[in-house]
């Protein structure tokens, strides 16, 4: 027996493809099965939660950098290159940012991944963003639009 909204989490986790959450549902029956138990969240989550680990969707700063590109029509080596002009050196600022908020790495690591910047470098966009947050309202939107297709 399935407890209520297991299935539908185990839907929602599980979305690298059907076989795994196929294998995922066998592992589960057969365990609820041999140790005589209803199948509930908790059980789910014990005992598959090495699949469910594997499953969360690690968001990488190229990904980001692509998709701050694309939404700001700016070609992706210009972002990650030396090019200063406003029109890229924002997006750019947008991308660091949301390095910052969004994946675990470090300041150094950031910067590695902008063209071999230097970490205040990444914390001075970073810090730049958060300023005009409040005050540019495009710039919250964007962010907020840009945030939601990278988390899915």
């Amino acid at each position: 027996m399935l407890a209520d909204g297991v299935l539908e989490f185990l839907a929602h986790r599980i979305t690298t493809n059907v076989r795994v959450l196929e294998g995922a549902l066998t592992r589960l029956f057969a365990f609820a099965s041999l140790v005589g138990r209803e199948i509930t969240l908790d059980l789910a989550q014990d005992c598959l939660a090495d699949i469910l680990r594997s499953s969360d969707r690690k968001l990488s700063i190229e990904e980001i950098q692509r998709k701050v590109a694309e939404h700001y029509n700016v070609r992706l080596s210009d972002l990650i290159g030396p090019k200063r002009l406003r029109s890229i050196a924002r997006p750019r600022q947008v991308a660091m940012y949301l390095s910052k908020q969004l994946t675990p790495r470090s300041l150094p690591e950031i910067g590695r991944r902008f063209g071999g910047r230097d970490h205040t470098t990444i914390m001075h966009g970073v810090r730049k963003i958060e300023e005009l947050m409040t005050t540019d309202s495009q710039l919250a939107d964007d962010l907020q639009l840009l945030r939601r297709l990278l988390q899915g």
